[in-house]
């Protein structure tokens, strides 16, 4: 990729988004005889540091517009009983009230997992699924010596009062990405949420800035009745400050139908983490909260890692909604929501959870007597709700466990065997399966 311009993001530093970015907030960490404004300075300088080693390995933005369903499905009718997934989706993400909504789990799941290709495939998916016209766009950084590898989509209805911003996870082909992981050391956040002691995974709270300010700036756009897209920019990869209009792109002039009203947050792996601690920024950091907070309908999170210590999870449970609208969902023996380990020091998980629960001995059995007259159950289970949340992995141990349980997977006599911890439970072609409602062929509306 070439070298890239990027100073769209010391312009946008002095750009207000609700409030102005450098303006310290009211509840910044105070720690012993530390000032308010010495903690809002140290914030501003972290932040200025960050901007400046982004300016130099670039912030890319990609857009894309979906697909019309008559390019979607030029050899049927344009519109079928299974097709889009979800008719008048638009409508009910407006007006959902009670979380986790089946459909919208299933449509967030889609989301998370598809976040790991492009925009185009993306927007596209969101097409099928029911989001006619969507546009999509994409921003993305990576600064490998500050184990940065940031990718956030912002998903925009077509009359603009739907957003949806999705964090891609963990990629498997991306060593950056696993460094980002085990940077677990803690670190404290730059506001107060009720325990000023609270802290947070290092690498997860690193990558969410990384990208926030473009990500808060595609949300400001949306809350302005304007595209989110640049205006000619479908697919293609485009450097910050390579324009001269407002937000540093070309936006397009025109208005929709209405500014964002409902916005999700949604992520899979390290995606979900950074997904639910974008969620605790929205509702507490004030330059946030102000604009974006009663927007905020729901952040669904699947196979996530935990974020941080005991402190900052009993911190985030006092808020209700980060208490009852944070929504885990942990698949079987999924291993990522165990971690980090103790060996990494106390982590706790705060949010709702919901775990799939495998029942291999009994499918085992069912497939030996339906055999081979029927498809094997072997992953056939159900969703519980859990009281307590998903407790850390106890020392290393489980890492090796996890790496036989994936390779025990690929073997028919050893598939159905239980495991302590699976890396195959992680990924979210599982979550996608275990939570498309009955009745749904797929994602893609065949």
């Amino acid at each position: 990729m070439a070298s890239v311009d990027t100073t769209r993001n010391n312009r946008q530093s002095d750009k207000p988004v609700g409030a102005a970015v450098g303006q310290p907030s009211a509840g910044k960490v105070v720690s012993g005889t530390r000032k308010p404004e010495m903690a809002g300075d140290l914030s501003r300088e972290w932040d200025q540091r960050m901007r400046d080693i982004l300016e130099m390995s670039g912030l890319w933005n990609r857009d894309a517009k979906a697909p019309t369903y008559d390019e979607l499905r030029p050899y049927g009718h344009r519109e079928t009983s299974g097709f889009p997934v979800y008719k008048n989706l638009e409508t009910r993400l407006l007006n959902a009230v009670d979380h986790p909504d089946p459909e919208i789990a299933h449509l967030m799941a889609t989301c998370a997992a598809y976040s790991y290709s492009d925009p185009r495939t993306l927007s596209m998916i969101m097409a099928r699924m029911g989001l006619e016209d969507n546009q999509v766009r994409m921003i993305q950084t990576s600064v490998d010596a500050m184990l940065i590898s940031s990718t956030a989509y912002l998903i925009q209805s077509r009359n603009g009062k739907v957003g949806i911003l999705c964090y891609r996870g963990t990629d498997p082909l991306n060593f950056v990405n696993w460094l980002s992981n085990i940077d677990v050391e803690p670190e404290r956040i730059g506001y107060q949420i009720s325990d000023p002691c609270a802290t947070v995974h290092a690498g997860v709270y690193r990558n969410v800035r990384a990208t926030r300010y473009e990500v808060m700036d595609a949300l400001r756009h949306a809350c302005e009745r304007r595209a989110i897209r640049a205006m000619g920019n479908d697919g293609g990869s485009q450097p910050n400050g390579s324009s001269q209009s407002e937000g540093g792109y070309s936006a397009d002039p025109s208005r929709l139908d209405g500014n964002m009203e409902a916005l999700y947050i949604t992520g899979h792996s390290m995606g979900g983490a950074m997904a639910a601690l974008m969620g605790v920024m929205i509702r507490h950091e004030r330059k946030y909260r102000e604009a974006f907070a009663d927007r905020l309908r729901a952040v669904y999170t699947y196979g996530q890692p935990m974020i941080g210590d005991p402190s900052f999870a009993e911190a985030c449970e006092t808020d209700e909604f980060l208490r009852e609208n944070v929504i885990r969902y942990v698949y079987d023996s999924d291993v990522v929501p165990h971690l980090p380990s103790t060996a990494s020091g106390p982590f706790r998980h705060f949010g709702r959870e919901f775990h799939y629960r495998v029942p291999h001995l009994r499918n085992s059995v069912v497939n030996l007597l339906t055999y081979p007259r029927c498809a094997s159950q072997s992953r056939k289970g159900h969703w519980e709700t859990r009281k307590h949340p998903t407790p850390q992995m106890a020392g290393l141990l489980g890492i090796p466990m996890s790496a036989m349980a994936f390779i025990a997977r690929k073997f028919e006599a050893t598939r159905s065997l239980p495991a302590v911890y699976s890396v195959d439970d992680h990924l979210p072609q599982h979550y996608i399966s275990a939570l498309t409602p009955p009745g749904v062929q797929n994602e893609f509306g065949d």
